[in-house]
């Protein structure tokens, strides 16, 4: 048994990890922006935090008085649709920025020393494959841009953390048949969330830093 921190619970990804974790026997901390829970059970409990204002980030770390041995950092937007060079608004921008890639900073770094009291701290960021730099990067600048960058951040604080023993990757999760993905998207959420649970529990200090699937697969950046 584990203690797991998942942002953005309320619906998709965030939920299906949320239902999963429980299933395994897991001790789950969701978070919300309104701090409402998507349903009820003893061993889930939801913080309200909006991982796009700061003092929300901490005042929902100073209410936690556990250790948590992992955290997914799950909660994220897409930006406005569509995201075209000539109609995308540079505040828009800044927004997906602020959410995607400032805002897991936050959490992380609200939440590291309840990460440090584990005796053996994961951390993983859901991440995406339009953030590669492989491969084709058409249409979704804000999104894909905030995924690459996120992913960087990801690299470099996995050397942060390695003395702590904390090991770090960034998570592609799948075309999600959610809000987000869409109705034609391949896999469900389910799918999608057993195996990034599977992937946290078999993380190694040995495999921080990279970019993973939600097969356990390594991808290019």
């Amino acid at each position: 048994m584990a203690t797991y921190l998942v942002t953005g619970v309320n619906r998709g990804i965030g939920r299906a990890l949320v239902e999963g974790l429980l299933a395994r026997g897991h001790i789950v901390i969701g978070t919300t922006r309104d701090g409402n829970a998507p349903f009820e059970h003893p061993d889930f409990q939801v913080l309200a935090c909006d991982i796009g204002d700061t003092a929300s980030v901490r005042a929902a770390a100073q209410a936690l008085s556990k250790p948590i041995d992992v955290l997914i950092q799950n909660a994220g937007v897409f930006g406005p649709r569509p995201q075209e060079l000539a109609d995308l608004a540079p505040d828009d921008f800044l927004e997906v920025l602020n959410a995607n890639v400032v805002g897991p900073w936050r959490v992380l770094q609200a939440f590291l020393p309840s990460l440090k009291r584990s005796s053996r701290g994961r951390v993983l960021m859901i991440s995406s494959g339009m953030g590669r730099f492989s491969g084709s990067s058409q249409g979704a600048p804000a999104y894909r841009a905030s995924k690459a960058a996120l992913n960087k951040l990801v690299q470099t604080f996995a050397h942060d953390l390695k003395s702590d023993g904390i090991a770090i990757v960034a998570c592609h999760p799948g075309w999600v048949r959610t809000d987000m993905g869409g109705v034609g998207a391949e896999i469900d959420a389910k799918a999608s969330a057993d195996g990034l649970i599977q992937l946290a529990e078999d993380l190694q200090l040995s495999g921080t830093g990279r970019f993973m699937d939600w097969t356990g697969h390594t991808q290019d950046w």
